[in-house]
């Protein structure tokens, strides 16, 4: 003959377990849930990384090469070509120096750009963007080294 106070033991363990099987067949079915919503956003976000992508490369210059390396060509400034056609970096920097009220140091321009300048590695970079630029014929560069617009 079967203990009583066994089979009760039995039987409430058996739906605590049937309980707990309800949660966890419950919380599978979210987390399945969860998970097709996040493959359905990892598709989109490739869909729409793809896109910019594209809109980058259509919008971007066009790199030349030197030396077998990729280098982002900066137009000399002549009649037939638009300021339009630099890189979106360069046009910054020439509008921040037409910005000045005269003629200004690349320190100047980084400050007007949002550079640090308090770091050297930063306006380096800028400062040979500058030269580049004048090199092509869009800003001058005075004698004290101070940059500002052709006419």
């Amino acid at each position: 003959m079967l203990d009583p106070e066994l089979l009760e033991r039995i039987t409430a363990r058996r739906a605590e377990l049937d309980e707990l099987e309800e949660q966890l067949a419950k919380q599978l079915a979210e987390v399945r849930a969860e998970r097709d919503e996040l493959a359905v956003a990892e598709r989109v976000l490739d869909r729409v990384s793809e896109q910019l992508a594209d809109e980058r490369a259509s919008a971007a210059p066009a790199p030349g090469q030197v030396g077998g390396r990729p280098v982002m060509l900066i137009p000399h400034r002549t009649p037939d070509v638009e300021e339009t056609m630099l890189p979106p970096d360069y046009q910054r920097i020439l509008a921040a120096v037409r910005q000045a009220a005269g003629p200004v140091m690349a320190r100047q321009v980084g400050e007007i750009l949002g550079v640090d300048i308090t770091v050297r590695a930063k306006l380096e970079p800028l400062r040979g963007k500058l030269v580049r630029l004048v090199d092509r014929g869009w800003p001058r560069k005075l004698p004290d080294g101070r940059f500002t617009t052709r006419l």
